[in-house]
């Protein structure tokens, strides 16, 4: 099928990523990433549960310098994602949770336990996963449930018109 431009190569219907990174290298970095994560959010299991933690929360409960050693580890997640083109939102997202785990991880004992829970490195790569994966077409867009609503209201309508008959 030609295109108007007169162009017929499949690679221009390729969807394509606002990045000037090709696609294999992207899912490098993400696969770079989950390694990351895992041996930082997720590599040591306690036993007889489902439960996982990583390096993070054991390198905050050294006094002070663990929480910004941790804050430091999150920045690679946050360098790679300049690295493969992510907007501005993602980047202000993952911003947004480094400074949670960190500022909640100050707290002694109850902040180690946050860091072990909240894995900030794991979301961060989950959120530019998200974003290469909605640039690349793969995963779909959320969008507003309007037919689920609109019948919810027709619903709670019908039910408040029935009980003012009956009951008024």
């Amino acid at each position: 099928m030609a295109q108007a431009d007169g162009n017929t190569s499949p690679e221009k219907n390729k969807p394509r990523i606002n990045s000037t990174k090709p696609e294999a290298e992207l899912r490098q970095i993400l696969e770079r990433l989950d390694t990351f994560s895992y041996y930082t959010d997720s590599n040591i299991r306690v036993p007889f549960t489902k439960f996982r933690f990583g390096l993070s929360p054991l390198l905050g409960l050294l006094p002070g310098v663990g929480d910004f050693a941790g804050l430091i580890l999150s920045l690679y997640v946050l360098w790679e994602a300049r690295r493969a083109g992510a907007s501005g939102r993602v980047k202000r997202r993952m911003i947004r949770n480094m400074l949670i785990e960190f500022v909640f991880g100050l707290m002694p004992v109850i902040g180690d336990a946050f860091d072990a829970a909240f894995k900030a490195n794991t979301r961060n790569t989950a959120l530019l996963r998200r974003y290469l994966l909605e640039q690349l077409d793969e995963a779909p867009k959320e969008r507003f449930p309007w037919l689920a609503f609109g019948v919810f209201i027709v619903v709670f309508a019908l039910l408040g018109w029935v009980v003012w008959r009956v009951f008024g």
